[in-house]
């Protein structure tokens, strides 16, 4: 796509878009007052054709996780928004909560009805706080609009929103901790399946989806599929809430279409590097996401499939550039820490594997680690992959991993002096066992 014309659909460019009045002067709220019009299925079909993926990491297909949902039940249906956002490097959706709050609040509409939600739950961490206000301001102009609440623009469709203000646990980002914590309980992940659409909050059908994923929405109803699949990447279309932080001369959040390369992000919409430095590493989509190192970085394009095919992922596009006087041993000791300190501590290999791996970093910024210590580091973070209930012993073992794999050198150079082969000790039998 030639970017002169792409046209941001989520962070316009129109001053006050986050008041009701102008949102709506500008189209807000038609696509909902199309869907209306329409059945369930359609919307979700026109959803699933667009081939919209989830923005909060997974890239899951946003219409397929809808069709899910039991078209009949005896239960209540729920949809519950996830803006926990507590991904280090990850800060795009207060961007919507604050400039365009009711492009949100209009595809959640359009979602409840779709999958026949009765009531919306939007997570949001408690730190939050600002955001949290102003997107509450928008839920009470558009309740007193008629946009929610009983028999919406009468059409015999009813739905409520509510705010749900989390208490800053990262793993209630992840989505059966966050329904737990809706309820009331501790932010501990449930064992899959069953999954949320067979039973989510209070054992009632939910679907879960990130803010920015919900607020696609509306343009591919007002636009069509066909208009929306054609931006970006083929198998990953649509804009992206690109946010770059980091050693970058203007960082911040950019909406941009997948699939654009990393170096233009990096040099063409933040201004390059700081002091014109070399890039050292770069972390691509928040920070469990695998890092690159800078020579890796040409021709690598921003979206699912690219991503994957360097050895890492999208995430969250939580962009963090690290420029060549970086202490990568620092950097990954401190995001060892942040997952130890959030590990629920359900799963004994998160449990304990995190706080291993954070004590083993910090032997090598004291200059105790040694050349063993590598492999144990490694040892650990690969037995806590796949292991665990949620995905954030993963998300805690593969910044390590993927350091190691890149910068063994710079662990080596740290390492004292120690044997180079480790002598082995045949443990002890308690109990001789003879053969009969």
């Amino acid at each position: 796509m030639n970017m002169t014309e792409f046209e941001k659909i989520i962070l316009t460019e129109i001053p006050n878009l986050h008041k009701i009045d102008v949102y709506e002067q500008h189209g807000g709220y038609s696509a909902l007052r199309k869907v209306l019009g329409m059945t369930p299925d359609a919307v979700i079909d026109e959803v699933k054709k667009s081939n919209l993926r989830g923005r909060g990491g997974a890239c899951f297909p946003a219409g397929l996780k809808w069709s899910f949902m039991p078209k009949v039940s005896s239960k209540p249906k729920y949809l519950c928004a996830n803006g926990d956002e507590s991904e280090p490097g990850t800060f795009k959706d207060r961007q919507i909560f604050e400039y365009n709050p009711h492009v949100f609040i209009e595809g959640a509409l359009i979602e409840a009805y779709a999958i026949g939600a009765q009531m919306v739950y939007v997570y949001i961490r408690g730190e939050y706080k600002k955001w949290i206000d102003l997107l509450q301001v928008a839920i009470d102009d558009a309740y007193q609009k008629g946009y929610i609440g009983q028999n919406i623009l009468g059409s015999g469709f009813t739905t409520h929103i509510q705010v749900y203000r989390g208490a800053g646990a990262y793993i209630c980002g992840e989505e059966s901790s966050l329904m737990n914590s809706v309820e009331g309980g501790r932010g501990y992940p449930r064992v899959k399946p069953p999954f949320p659409a067979q039973s989510g909050m209070w054992g009632c059908p939910t679907t879960i989806n990130n803010i920015e994923t919900i607020s696609n929405v509306p343009a591919i109803i007002n636009r069509g599929w066909e208009w929306y699949s054609k931006i970006g990447a083929p198998k990953h279309p649509g804009p992206l809430l690109y946010g770059i932080s980091g050693h970058v001369n203007k960082p911040g959040v950019f909406e941009l279409p997948t699939g654009v390369l990393l170096t233009d992000l990096i040099y063409n919409y933040c201004g390059g590097v700081k002091n014109g430095k070399n890039i050292k590493a770069v972390i691509p989509g928040g920070s469990s996401t695998m890092w690159l190192r800078g020579e890796e970085l040409e021709g690598v394009r921003m979206d699912a499939d690219s991503l994957k095919a360097v050895g890492t992922s999208i995430g969250t596009a939580g962009v963090i550039v690290m420029d060549e006087d970086t202490d990568v041993i620092k950097v990954l000791t401190r995001i060892a820490h942040f997952y130890h300190h959030e590990s629920c501590g359900q799963c004994t290999p998160c449990r304990e594997g995190t706080g291993w791996m954070e004590k083993i970093l910090r032997r090598f910024l004291a200059g105790e680690g040694t050349l063993q210590d590598i492999d144990l580091l490694l040892d650990v973070a690969n037995n806590i992959e796949g292991n665990t209930i949620c995905a954030l012993g993963d998300a805690a073992a593969w910044p390590v991993q993927s350091v190691i794999k890149k910068f063994r050198g710079e662990f080596e150079k740290r390492a004292k002096k120690s044997p180079s082969v480790t002598r082995y000790v045949k443990p002890p039998h308690l109990v001789e066992v003879t053969a009969v």
